[in-house]
């Protein structure tokens, strides 16, 4: 079993998810892959939840309790939204492996440190064995390769992170794991009569663009 896991550091969702990988299938195999959440907020035109501001605050003291209620250590960084770019960067450069990913994400939402500050870069890198942080971060290979993986995530449909991807079957966010499990349980958790209705759904009504002055 093979399944290909979307995740931007910027995401909390994306931490949380990941502290809860032990609930899956031991011979699940992962192959993690960094994307822009801005570049596909950007494509399908929509904000990002820390972008409204009442859903932000309620969104920050839901993850402070889904932390606790999970039991899982957590603390937010000194500003969010931050720009997650070079961080990125940074573990494509180690390579994108279950232990550099969660290097990373342990260092923003576990310790609560600024992935914008230049020293947490350098101790992220130091972290991730890379010997020369400007390098890593000018690499053209690195910089094509977060894009690139990007461009894919939108090809395939990925609208959001996190998202679990197993073959054309998609599962977003960091509460899909129960579905995801019973879809690993039975492959065929999808092909109801009622699952295919409603894919089929009609759009009923559609809501009018607000002209901008």
């Amino acid at each position: 079993m093979r399944a290909i896991w979307y995740f931007d550091l910027i995401s909390p969702y994306s931490y949380l998810h990941l502290k809860q990988f032990h609930k899956l299938p031991a011979d699940l195999e992962i192959e993690y892959v960094p994307v822009l959440f801005a570049g596909l907020l950007k494509h399908w035109e929509h904000k990002g939840p820390a972008e409204i501001p009442p859903k932000r605050t309620y969104m920050y003291r839901q993850l402070v309790w889904l932390a606790a209620h999970l039991g899982i250590p957590y603390m937010m960084p000194p500003a969010h939204p931050f720009n997650p770019l070079r961080a990125l960067r940074l573990v494509i450069a180690a390579g994108a492996t279950r232990e550099s990913v969660e290097t990373a994400f342990d260092m923003v939402w576990k310790e609560g440190k600024d992935l914008q500050d230049p020293a947490v870069l350098a101790e992220l890198a130091q972290r991730l064995h890379i010997g020369d942080v400007h390098a890593a971060l000018g690499d053209e290979q690195v910089k094509s390769r977060l894009k690139a993986n990007t461009d894919d995530a939108i090809a395939k449909g990925v609208f959001g992170v996190p998202t679990f991807l197993m073959g054309e079957v998609m599962f977003w966010g960091q509460d899909s794991l129960d579905m995801m499990r019973d879809y690993l349980k039975d492959p065929d958790l999808f092909e109801t009569p009622e699952m295919r209705r409603v894919v089929g759904l009609p759009v009923g009504t559609a809501r009018r663009e607000v002209s901008k002055p």
